[in-house]
């Protein structure tokens, strides 16, 4: 049941019209109708969609409460200007009428294509059908009516000994950080504090969404939302921060394996570098470098490509003291080539998932990111967007 398996929570999705086939509007609401504690991180691309400009502003308002999130894809509503801040509060203000709720706990999302007006008849006409919809049951509805092109959905839910955490996200192209390009929606019925909401949600989307790099490119519309009904009431605050950094972490490696093109994926370690800022620096260099990216659909251990883009990184590196590993493999050091097992190593290479450690020589930062190979698969996919 994934975003309802909480207590205290509803959901539903449906086939409005905006795409041709695929379902492309979802809702979450609270069974009760009443609003309840709900923090989010959002996009920190400076060009950020209405739907984002709209959300952050209703939660700065409210103090941070929400009884329904409407979602649509297909359609950003990005680059819409004032007419589109006014669709978003139109989707905001059908959602409180069908709802019987304030429009200010009503949060609005959309994902699709950027600078296309969002096509409201079929949105606003399609909101009282969501809501007669809702139920526990609709959870994959509504996660199916999240995505964009996605191959499938993607759920998670994590049982605490206390509470449930339920949700789903949607993302797999248009990937990088800050945040990697997607929508989640976590919903808890844990009791507890905002602030602790907040501080939770951020630290793991700084360690799972935030470490994700597909293709460079950060949306304009990245929302992640955790909202709590506190139906069974307090829990262990540090059993609960985990089991968010568990949620997310699910969820980033579903949005890995199902990334645009995808097939093959690198878990990238950068070490040795002069502080934790550097390192990620240095690997974000690495994961967006379309000639490593390359090496990695064709399966190639070409360690000086992964040394040439952190060397052009602008961080301090020692080359001397430099190392180049492949599934703990050791293939380079000092800036040059050893001698290493080449069978193990091409057999490590073949695999779906392919470990790396980059390591510096300059102090003893470090930094994870997760990197997806470049194959015609992605260029076939984006090359037909608009």
């Amino acid at each position: 049941m994934s975003v309802t398996a909480a207590e205290g929570f509803v959901a539903s999705g449906l086939h409005a019209g905006i795409k041709k086939r695929r379902f492309d509007m979802a809702m979450i609401a609270t069974e009760d109708r009443r609003p309840v504690p709900c923090t989010a991180v959002f996009t920190q691309n400076k060009f950020a969609a209405p739907p984002v400009e709209l959300g952050r502003a209703t939660l700065q308002a409210n103090g941070g409460q929400a009884a329904a999130v409407l979602v649509n894809s297909g359609n950003a509503n990005a680059g819409t200007g004032a007419a589109g801040y006014k669709n978003a509060q139109l989707m905001v203000a059908a959602t409180g009428e069908a709802l019987h709720i304030a429009n200010s706990h009503v949060l609005v999302c959309s994902t699709g294509i950027i600078g296309t007006p969002l096509p409201m008849d079929p949105i606003l006409s399609h909101v009282p059908r969501l809501v007669k919809k809702l139920s526990v049951e609709g959870a994959h509805d509504a996660a199916r009516g999240i995505l964009t092109t996605d191959h499938q959905a993607k759920e998670v839910v994590i049982k605490g000994s206390t509470f449930t955490l339920g949700g789903m996200a949607k993302g797999c192209g248009m990937i990088a950080p800050n945040m990697a390009t997607m929508l989640a929606f976590l919903t808890t019925d844990a009791d507890v504090p905002r602030s602790l909401m907040q501080k939770a949600l951020k630290a793991a989307s700084d360690a799972t969404f935030n470490t994700l790099n597909v293709d460079g490119a950060t949306s304009t519309n990245d929302t992640a939302m955790l909202l709590a009904s506190g139906k069974r009431g307090k829990c262990d605050h540090d059993e609960f921060t985990n089991a968010v950094l568990a949620a997310c972490r699910d969820l980033t490696m579903q949005m890995a394996r199902d990334a645009e093109g995808m097939t093959r994926m690198a878990h990238l370690t950068v070490t040795g570098a002069h502080t934790n800022d550097q390192a990620r620096i240095a690997a974000k260099s690495i994961v967006e470098n379309n000639l490593v990216k390359c090496s990695w659909y064709g399966g190639d251990p070409y360690w000086g490509r992964l040394m040439a883009a952190a060397g052009s990184a602008g961080v301090d590196m020692s080359v001397a003291q430099s190392r180049v590993a492949y599934g703990g493999i050791v293939v380079a050091a000092g800036g040059v080539a050893i001698d290493h097992d080449g069978t193990a190593l091409a057999e490590h290479m073949m695999g779906d998932e392919v470990d790396i450690e980059v390591h510096l020589g300059a102090g003893h930062g470090s930094a994870k990111m997760i990197g997806i190979d470049l194959g015609p698969g992605y260029i076939k996919e984006n090359s037909k967007t608009s």
